[in-house]
C-alpha cells in the first residue's frame, strides 16, 4: 500500500513528519520511558481500587485484574499504534486539471511520484509508519477524496459573467454604428410601440428593451419600417430601396433596419457576436441547454451593446435583516453607501483572501507534520490509553478531511451564482444570463464565502465535540498561520485602492 498526499509539499513535510517520529520512538524505548506507563497504570489502579469501599471483596485480585487489562490493552496500542513496522512509501496524487476546471475543484487521481524512487530518504534516513497509522491516513484519503467526488460538478457562471462584463467595442467604427442603430432604428419603432400601445406579454415586454429585438425584427411597422440615415458600405445602393436618397461616392446604400441588424456576416448583430471568443460562446450554450444558440447569442449581444446592465431577476433571492420593512429614504442612503463602502472594501478584502486561500494548505501540510511528530510522546503521556488512540486518529482524520472544506469552499464560491440564478432557479427569467438587481447581495456574499475557508474547517473541528470527540482548537492554528499572510496580501489592495482614490480626486479637481 501506498501513502497518498495532496502536493510535494504535504509529501516532504511528512517523510519529515515520520522520520523525527520514528527517532522519538528510538528515543523512547532505548531510554527505558515506555516503560514508565505501566509503572503509571499500576500505580493508578492500586489507589483506584484502594479508594472503593471495603465491600469490593479482594483488593489485591481486583486490582491484579485491572492492571493486566491495561496491560494488555497497552501492549496492543505498542504493537500496533506505537511501533514502527511499515516501510514508508508515499505517492502525490495527479489531479485531472480538465475535470477540475469543468466541476471547480480538485479531481484527484493516484499516480506513481518520481520522488518515490529516489525521495524516500533523508540523510540516509528513512522511515517506517506504525501499521494503525498507516491504516488512519489510507482511509482518511480515502473517504476525503470520495467526499471531494460526490460534490456536483458545477458551472463557474461567475469567470464567465466577469469575461462577458469585461468585453468592449474597441472599434470606434463598430460603436458608432451601434449608436446610429439606436438612434434611427430602435428609437424610432419604441416610440412607435407607446404610441400604438399594442398588448403585450411579459416575453415581449423583456424584448423590446434592446435594439436586437425579436419584435421589432419580425413584425411588420418596425424595422422593416425604418432605415439607416447614413449611407453604409456593406449594402451597396439599390436604386429601388434607396430611391430619393443621395448617391455617394463609396457607393454606400441606406439599408433597411431589418437588414442592417440581421444580415449575414456584415449585419450588425453578427459583427458584435465577433467580440466575444468563440469558446467563451460555445462555454454559454453547453450551459444554457434550456434555450436555443440563438437566444445564449442574443443575450450575449445584448450584455455587449447595452449601455447599461440589463435586470435579471425580479425580487429579491437573499433574506437579510437590513434596514426597516419596506424601507425607506435612509435606508436606501444607507444601502448605496454600503454598497460604495463594500466595493472600495473588496479592493483589500479580496487580495487578503486570496493569499490566505494559496496559504491555507500549506498551514494544514504543517499541522499534520507536527500531529505526526507527537504521536509517540502523546502515547506515552496517556499511558497508552486506547482512548487516546482513537481521539488522535480522529484528529488525524479532521485534518486530511479538511481538504474537503477547502474544496468545498472553493465550488460554492465559483459556482454560487449558477445556483441562486440559473435556470432551475425560481429567480432566473427569460434572460438568465447576464446582470442582477441583488448587486450589493452579491458582493457581500463575496466577502462571505472568502471567509468559509477558514470558518468551515473550524466548524468541522467543532462538529466533532457534538459528537463527543475533543479535538481541542486543533484549526486555531489556521487563523495564526495565516494571519501574516492575509495582512501583507491587504497591502497589495490597500495601494491599488489608494491610486484609484488618487486618480478620483484628480479628476474631481479638474
Amino acid at each position: 500500500m501506498t501513502l497518498y498526499t495532496n502536493d510535494y509539499l504535504e509529501y516532504y513535510l511528512t517523510l519529515v513528519a515520520w522520520i523525527v517520529s520514528n527517532g522519538i520512538w528510538e528515543v523512547l524505548m532505548d531510554s527505558g520511558l515506555y516503560a514508565l506507563p505501566v509503572i503509571a497504570i499500576i500505580i493508578q489502579e492500586w489507589l483506584k481500587a484502594r479508594s472503593e469501599g471495603a465491600d469490593e471483596g479482594n483488593k489485591g485480585m481486583l486490582s491484579t485484574i485491572r492492571v493486566e487489562n491495561r496491560v494488555w490493552v497497552a501492549l496492543v496500542v505498542i504493537m500496533f499504534a506505537g511501533l514502527p513496522m511499515v516501510d514508508l512509501d508515499i505517492g502525490t496524487l495527479k489531479f485531472d486539471e480538465a475535470r477540475s476546471i469543468q466541476c471547480q475543484y480538485q479531481v484527484a487521481q493516484p499516480q506513481d511520484t518520481q520522488w518515490g524512487k529516489s525521495f524516500t530518504t533523508l540523510n540516509n534516513q528513512s522511515a517506517k509508519v506504525p501499521v494503525w497509522w498507516f491504516f488512519t491516513h489510507s482511509m482518511s484519503k480515502a473517504v476525503t477524496n470520495a467526499a471531494v467526488a460526490s460534490i456536483p460538478c458545477g458551472t463557474d457562471l461567475r469567470q464567465m459573467r466577469m469575461e462577458i462584463s469585461k468585453i468592449r467595442i474597441h472599434d470606434p467604427i463598430l460603436a458608432q454604428e451601434v449608436s446610429d442603430f439606436t438612434k434611427d432604428c430602435y428609437a424610432a419603432s419604441r416610440a412607435k410601440l407607446f404610441m400604438n400601445r399594442p398588448t403585450l406579454d411579459a416575453k415581449v415586454m423583456n424584448d423590446v428593451t434592446w435594439i436586437g429585438s425579436r419584435y421589432f425584427s419580425t413584425q411588420p411597422g418596425y424595422y422593416n419600417n425604418y432605415y439607416s440615415r447614413s449611407p453604409r458600405q456593406e449594402w451597396p445602393y439599390d436604386p429601388v430601396r434607396d430611391a430619393g436618397m443621395p448617391r455617394v461616392k463609396n457607393g454606400g446604400g441606406f439599408p433597411m433596419c431589418d437588414q442592417w441588424w440581421s444580415d449575414g456576416g456584415k449585419g450588425l448583430r453578427d459583427r458584435l457576436l465577433a467580440q466575444v471568443d468563440t469558446g467563451l460562446v460555445e462555454r454559454f450554450v453547453n450551459w444554457a441547454s434550456f434555450m436555443s444558440p440563438d437566444e445564449v447569442n442574443d443575450a450575449l449581444i445584448r450584455e455587449i451593446a447595452s449601455p447599461r446592465a440589463q435586470r435579471m431577476t425580479q425580487g429579491q433571492v437573499y433574506t437579510d435583516y437590513g434596514g426597516q420593512v419596506g424601507g425607506s429614504m435612509f435606508n436606501d442612503m444607507s444601502r448605496t453607501a454600503g454598497a460604495l463602502g463594500l466595493g472600495i472594501g473588496s479592493l483589500a478584502y479580496f487580495p487578503a483572501m486570496d493569499v490566505v486561500r494559496q496559504a491555507l494548505p500549506m498551514v494544514m501540510a504543517l499541522l499534520k507534520m507536527a500531529l505526526i511528530i507527537c504521536i509517540p510522546l502523546l502515547l506515552v503521556l496517556s499511558t497508552f490509553d486506547l482512548k487516546s488512540v482513537i481521539t488522535v486518529s480522529i484528529v488525524q482524520f479532521a485534518m486530511i478531511f479538511v481538504d474537503f472544506w477547502f474544496q468545498l469552499g472553493r465550488w460554492l464560491d465559483t459556482t454560487i451564482i449558477d445556483a441562486l440564478y440559473g435556470s432551475n432557479s425560481p429567480h432566473g427569467t427569460l434572460n438568465p444570463l447576464l446582470g442582477m438587481n441583488n448587486e450589493q447581495e452579491d458582493m457581500l456574499l463575496n466577502f462571505v464565502l472568502g471567509a468559509m475557508f477558514i470558518v468551515l474547517p473550524t466548524f468541522w473541528v467543532a462538529a466533532l465535540g457534538f459528537a463527543g470527540v475533543n479535538a481541542g482548537k486543533a484549526m486555531d492554528g489556521l487563523i495564526t498561520g495565516t494571519k501574516d499572510a492575509q495582512a501583507a496580501g491587504a497591502k497589495g489592495g490597500d495601494a491599488l485602492k489608494d491610486i484609484g482614490m488618487a486618480a478620483i480626486k484628480s479628476k474631481m479637481k479638474k
